[in-house]
């Protein structure tokens, strides 16, 4: 459950007005959506506060052209509908009238600038703001179909769960985003903290977050990735101060192998796996799959598919496929042994 809290605004709005009378036309939207804690209209994070006001507009403004298009539809029907002892015959047909041509065309056009300078000033000052010093920065890499997570000034790198301080008033800790791409087009979009960013090989895009409120947010990959597009889920995890250091230090902390789990350890150690997978202070240095130092303290496994349960970490190391169809990691050929042995092993990386 997220712990909500009066949104606070880092830069004044030009939308406030239309957001006050639009805002009563959002209970009933945000009620029709069956999946709340990602809807788009319950924003708690600075930039999603702008997108979110920017989109009450544009619906306010379509909803003035449904009622005035269908109230004018339904004038005619009544007004003009047939009546007994009516003429049947087709009435004169009338073709051009200078004053239509000019309200259908003009007003549309206003209505679209509008909009258009609108959200050009939204874009502006969600791409614009200058966030304060010592904000943190993290660098998020997409894979197929997986996030790579990067804190470069803490020494930390971990997978699809992404950890971030809450912002406050008094306090801003605003979090910037380095968006890479390692393969194909991705897009990092999580609803209730900002708008979506795409991920692009070859070119670093920027975007920021400011939560307000603790909690964890889920997202997803909004750009077609491939055939497991769906299963590119992201959580972002809202923690105070006080917690996030102390996750960083966790996270940080030297990697002390289990004696009782040295199988599984040298099992793992003598296959493929390091070849793909990095595990601190061992000979696994691969970068190609997710790191796997911490990877008991995360909620799922492969980006979101199933729940990190001793149940579906065998069923992933005994064959992926099963659970990501069309992932790149392949099934080992495992003896139910050594699948054990292994799941014994990666569940003492927490």
């Amino acid at each position: 459950m997220n712990t909500a809290r009066k949104p606070f605004r880092p830069h004044a709005s030009l939308l406030r007005v239309a957001a006050v009378v639009a805002s009563l036309l959002s209970p009933c939207i945000a009620s029709a959506d069956p999946s709340p804690v990602t809807s788009i209209f319950k924003p708690l994070s600075a930039p999603a506060e702008m997108v979110y006001e920017t989109s009450l507009l544009a619906l306010l403004v379509c909803a003035g052209i449904f009622l005035v298009v269908g109230g004018l539809l339904a004038y005619a029907v009544i007004k003009f509908r047939a009546k007994p002892g009516d003429d049947q015959r087709e009435p004169p047909q009338i073709y051009g009238s200078n004053q239509l041509e000019l309200a259908w065309t003009v007003i549309p056009i206003l209505i679209v600038f509008v909009l258009t300078l609108v959200t050009a000033r939204t874009i502006a000052d969600v791409q614009n703001a200058k966030l304060p010093d010592g904000a943190l920065q993290v660098r998020v890499v997409g894979h197929q179909w997986w996030w790579e997570i990067i804190y470069p000034e803490h020494g930390v790198v971990t997978a699809n769960e992404l950890h971030i301080p809450v912002s406050s008033r008094e306090q801003r800790r605003p979090t910037a985003l380095k968006l890479e791409s390692a393969d194909v087009a991705h897009s990092f979009w999580v609803p209730q903290l900002a708008g979506k960013t795409d991920l692009i090989p070859n070119h670093a895009n920027k975007m920021w977050v400011e939560p307000y409120a603790t909690g964890t947010y889920l997202g997803n990959c909004a750009e077609f990735c491939g055939n497991q597009h769906a299963q590119m889920r992201i959580r972002v995890v809202v923690e105070s101060p006080e917690d996030f250091a102390k996750w960083i230090a966790d996270q940080k902390r030297p990697v002390v192998m289990d004696p009782v789990v040295r199988a599984g350890h040298d099992l793992f150690m003598r296959t493929a796996c390091v070849n793909c997978h990095r595990v601190a202070g061992t000979v696994a240095v691969g970068v190609f799959g997710p790191d796997l130092t911490r990877l008991m303290t995360r909620a799922t496994i492969a980006a979101g598919a199933a729940p990190n349960k001793t149940e579906h970490l065998r069923a992933w190391v005994r064959d992926p496929q099963t659970i990501k169809p069309g992932c790149l990691m392949p099934n080992m050929q495992l003896t139910a042994v050594e699948v054990d042995q292994i799941v014994s092993y990666l569940q003492t990386l927490k």
